[in-house]
C-alpha cells in the first residue's frame, strides 16, 4: 500500500483529492497538510511514499522550493506537483527540483491516476494537457536520472503556433500571413501536426484543440 500526502492550502482540494486516491488500489492518504512547511516536517517522519502537491500554499515558501528541500532530503519520496500553473518554465524547474510528476488542477481526475500509476513505475509524468518543446523536453531531463517522460505533447513552438489557427479554420493562406512564414511552410507544419498528434482528420485537429484547450468557440 502507497501512503500519500496530500498539500494544498484549501481543504476542499485536499478532501476531493483524498477521495480520489483512496478509490484507488493500493493507495491511501495518510496525512495532509496546508502550507510547504507542514509538507515538509510531515514528509521527515519517513511514513510517506508520495506527495500530491500545490505550488502555491500561502502564506510560506513556494511549493517550487518545498519541493526541492523534500527531494534534497528524502529523495524516496515522490512528488507530484498538482497546480493551476501550466507554463512551461513552472513545469520545466518542479521537475528539475526533484518532481517526479505535473498535473493541472484543470484536468480530469484520470490525469491524477494516470500519473501517480506512471510515477510509481519508475517514469517521469507531465499532464497531457501541457504541451512542451522537444527542447524542454531535453532541458527538463538533464538534471533527472529517468528518462522517460509521459503525457506531454510534442509540439515545436511554431507548430503550436499554427495548431490553433488551422482549428479553427482559418486557410493556409491566412495562417501564413498572420504568422509571416510561407504557404509551404504553414502546409510542412500541419502535416508533422498530425503525424506527430496520430490525427487523421481535421475533425480529430479540431477534437484535439478543444479538448486541450487551445481554442474556444
Amino acid at each position: 500500500m502507497y501512503k500519500v500526502l496530500v498539500a494544498d492550502d484549501h481543504a476542499i482540494v485536499r478532501e476531493g483529492l483524498k477521495k480520489i486516491i483512496d478509490q484507488q488500489p493500493d493507495y491511501q492518504v495518510v496525512a495532509e497538510a496546508a502550507n510547504g512547511n507542514d509538507t515538509f516536517v510531515r514528509a521527515g517522519r519517513g511514513d510517506i511514499d508520495m506527495i500530491i502537491m500545490d505550488l502555491s500554499m500561502p502564506p510560506g515558501e513556494s511549493g517550487l522550493v518545498t519541493t526541492k528541500r523534500i527531494h534534497n532530503q528524502y529523495p524516496k519520496i515522490w512528488i507530484l506537483i498538482l497546480s493551476m500553473h501550466g507554463e512551461e518554465d513552472y513545469v520545466d524547474q518542479a521537475i528539475k527540483n526533484g518532481a517526479a510528476g505535473y498535473v493541472l488542477k484543470s484536468s480530469p481526475d484520470s490525469e491524477i491516476i494516470n500519473a501517480i500509476t506512471t510515477i510509481v513505475n519508475g517514469r517521469h509524468y507531465v499532464d497531457e494537457n501541457v504541451i512542451l518543446l522537444k527542447s524542454d523536453i531535453k532541458d527538463i531531463l538533464t538534471d533527472v536520472d529517468k528518462t522517460n517522460l509521459w503525457g506531454h505533447s510534442p509540439l515545436s513552438k511554431r507548430e503550436r503556433e499554427v495548431m490553433p489557427l488551422v482549428a479553427l479554420g482559418y486557410s493556409n493562406k491566412e495562417v501564413a500571413a498572420k504568422l509571416n512564414i510561407t504557404t509551404k511552410t504553414v502546409e510542412a507544419h500541419k502535416a508533422n501536426i498530425m503525424r506527430k498528434l496520430e490525427l487523421d482528420s481535421h475533425v480529430d485537429l479540431v477534437r484535439y484543440a478543444i479538448h486541450h484547450k487551445l481554442i474556444e468557440f
